[in-house]
């Protein structure tokens, strides 16, 4: 666009002007363009991890204040009256007992007299825990060798079965090896290192390989056994995050609740993803989502959307743009969640009150975005959604098995990116295969109170812990 001087201008406002008041009014469209525009730059640089969905990791050194979106209880910081508390407790057996004798008196007014030959009263105990001189100990096997007195033939004990080479790690061991690269994310090179300081012995890094590999062959009924149970489950937490794979893109897909965790890697994130995995096609109950299309073409389960999203998603919306209908209704969500926790879930009357509510706050937003159901505002946009999926955004208040967010899910799946931080991305697709069945049965092993090395050593003898039917919500 031509920019005219004043000069310049004024002879021609004179003759033509009809020409500057077109001019004037371009100008005026575009300076609205542009401040449409600053604005939707600012607001992505404002968004993070504590008002949107972006992961923090995207947070760069800037990282936002912490700020909890929980209201405050009144309650002190730490445990609550009542709370058993984990301290260190003395044991009813201790391996070792050492006395420490009594030969002559403290009292002060005996000048120090021989207590020798008194009998010992009682004893005073403190217990100390601590790791044995020798943590790791060897068994030499030795089988039998005997000649037989009918055929001469010399013949031999057979061994155990786990025992296959003249000098071998055993199965505990390796279960701790794996646990270490499966729950910890121990790169395998420092893995090596760790076992030479710890144990004084060399590690390759083929042992762990072929150990994981064990335990994922191993674990097969274990995760069918999983994939059959989670389908009849009352409610199923559902999220996907990005997998670095051989260098290209794939997706970590979960689906758990508090007993089962499934973890899946596929190339895709969508529904041909979900079809392959084969778990929430058969889901017929609740599942528990952050409002992915995909989720949506499955309709014989039921939908429930997690409003941890939403309350970030308004706090940007208050916080940058002065929506005030963003800070109502995320209070109006925050303290419905907090009286179904004393009261329970509504009965039909009270739900039609506070949905009334809820709609005249959504009214509210609405007057500010018409909406068009095309290229919209963000706050648009979230209106569309919390309008179309009310009774979604809202389960919550009228199933007691539904929870307030997906959080079940995100924790579940938020170690991933811890691994890919700590130990990188995975060279193949099997490898990541195998991390995610291990990891799996790490995960269901500790929701159900299990000893984790215990397990892994099952697992790796061929006997893995196989979880019973779903526990049914009361």
């Amino acid at each position: 666009m031509k920019l005219f001087t004043r000069e310049e201008l004024l002879p021609l406002a004179r003759r033509q002007p009809e020409v500057l008041v077109d001019m004037f009014l371009a100008l005026q469209q575009r300076l609205v363009e542009l401040e449409q525009r600053v604005k939707e730059l600012e607001g992505q640089v404002a968004r993070n991890s504590s008002n949107s969905g972006k992961p923090p990791s995207t947070d760069g050194l800037a990282k936002p204040a912490p700020k909890s979106l929980r209201q405050k209880t009144g309650r002190r910081p730490g445990g609550q009256p009542g709370h058993p508390g984990h301290t260190l407790q003395p044991v009813a057996q201790p391996d070792h007992t050492r006395v420490h004798a009594l030969d002559r008196c403290t009292c002060g007014e005996c000048n120090g007299c021989s207590l020798r030959h008194q009998p010992v009263l009682a004893y005073e105990k403190r217990q100390v825990f601590e790791l044995p001189q020798k943590p790791l100990e060897v068994t030499e096997h030795q089988a039998e060798i005997k000649r037989c007195p009918v055929s001469g033939c010399r013949v031999t004990t057979p061994f155990p079965a786990h025992v296959t080479a003249p000098a071998q790690y055993g199965p505990r061991f390796k279960a701790q090896m794996a646990y270490f690269s499966n729950d910890h994310f121990i790169p395998y090179q420092r893995l090596t290192r760790v076992c030479q300081d710890l144990y004084g012995q060399p590690l390759s890094e083929a042992t762990v390989v072929s150990t994981n590999q064990r335990s994922y062959e191993n674990l097969e009924l274990f995760e069918q056994t999983v994939k059959t149970l989670l389908p009849q489950s009352p409610v199923n937490h559902c999220d996907e995050s990005g997998l670095r794979v051989a260098g290209q893109l794939h997706w970590l897909h979960v689906v758990s609740n508090a007993h089962l965790t499934f973890y899946g890697v596929h190339p895709k994130r969508g529904s041909e993803a979900m079809n392959d995995l084969d778990i929430i096609p058969r889901c017929k109950n609740w599942i528990v989502h952050d409002h992915f299309k995909a989720y949506f073409t499955y309709e014989d389960c039921l939908h429930a959307l997690c409003n941890e999203h939403h309350l970030r998603e308004l706090k940007f919306l208050w916080e940058e743009e002065q929506e005030a209908w963003a800070d109502e209704l995320s209070r109006f969500l925050l303290e419905a969640n907090q009286r179904r926790k004393p009261q329970g879930v509504l009965d039909q009357k009270a739900f039609k009150k506070i949905h009334a509510h809820y709609k005249a706050i959504l009214a509210k937003g609405r007057r500010r975005h018409p909406g068009n159901r095309g290229a919209q505002s963000k706050a648009a946009n979230l209106l569309d959604r919390l309008e179309d999926y009310d009774l979604c955004v809202l389960a919550f208040l009228v199933h007691p098995e539904v929870p307030f967010t997906n959080n079940q899910g995100e924790r579940d799946i938020r170690m991933e990116k811890g691994r890919q931080k700590i130990s990188g991305c995975f060279r193949t697709l099997p490898g990541a295969k195998v991390f995610a069945r291990v990891r799996g049965y790490i995960s269901t092993c500790r929701k159900q109170g299990r000893n984790i090395l215990n397990e892994l050593e099952n697992a790796i003898l061929d006997r893995p812990f196989i979880p019973s039917q779903p526990i049914r919500a009361p």
